[in-house]
């Protein structure tokens, strides 16, 4: 499997601060504990006229020249409120690989990184410059460079670095999720397994064998 070393695309603006995971993803949404069919309520209220229920023409991500975007650069402390993981998947699902922002709620923080959304924090005024830049749609293409955690300006002429911890950058490269995280380290845990029991055999518990049921 290619490792996912950096990701370049279409940035799309949308610079309102205290952006909640309700309004990222509505509850009408919440069909299940699924992952399928979340795109259509990404952000719905902002991108849907409320009395006519047709998308805003002027709303960023109903603009054809944002079709396709893959990084969206938000305000401050977006995806704060509830911790519903569902705001993170539909951002997936409508084609957002990354989210730039001065700040992030804490939950969703953790909860995008985990299932391998990339969140990049930089100084408001950095975001504000990309805001910027991506407002024009001929200079809205940046290159986040996982690897060297730098974001970079279409031109090149502008480099902008950012922190990122050090599993989930792990796991974003490699393209695992929290299964496929655990999963790397299996020799160790089985090593540790053993070990354990071995000085320890008064806590090992063996299950009985599964009988078959009759048909």
């Amino acid at each position: 499997m290619p490792k996912n070393t950096s990701l370049t695309g279409i940035a799309a603006p949308l610079p309102l601060n205290n952006l909640d995971t309700d309004q990222i993803m509505p509850k009408q949404f919440l069909f299940g504990i699924d992952k399928s069919g979340l795109a259509r309520g990404v952000l719905y209220d902002l991108r849907t006229d409320a009395a006519t229920g047709t998308p805003r023409p002027d709303f960023v991500l109903n603009r054809k020249e944002y079709q396709g975007a893959r990084i969206l650069i938000a305000g401050a402390n977006f995806g704060c409120g509830s911790s519903r993981e569902h705001a993170v998947w539909g951002l997936q699902q409508a084609g957002f690989d990354a989210v730039i922002a001065p700040s992030f709620g804490e939950i969703f923080y953790f909860n995008a990184l985990n299932n391998r959304l990339l969140l990049v924090m930089l100084d408001p005024r950095v975001v504000a410059e990309l805001t910027a830049l991506a407002s024009d749609p001929t200079s809205s293409t940046l290159t986040i460079d996982v690897e060297h955690q730098c974001v970079i300006t279409a031109d090149g002429s502008m480099k902008y670095g950012f922190d990122l911890p050090a599993r989930q950058k792990h796991m974003f490269i490699e393209g695992l999720d929290m299964i496929g995280m655990t999963l790397s380290d299996s020799d160790s845990i089985s090593e540790f397994e053993t070990k354990h029991y071995a000085t320890h055999p008064w806590m090992k518990i063996d299950l009985p064998k599964q009988q078959k049921v009759a048909r």
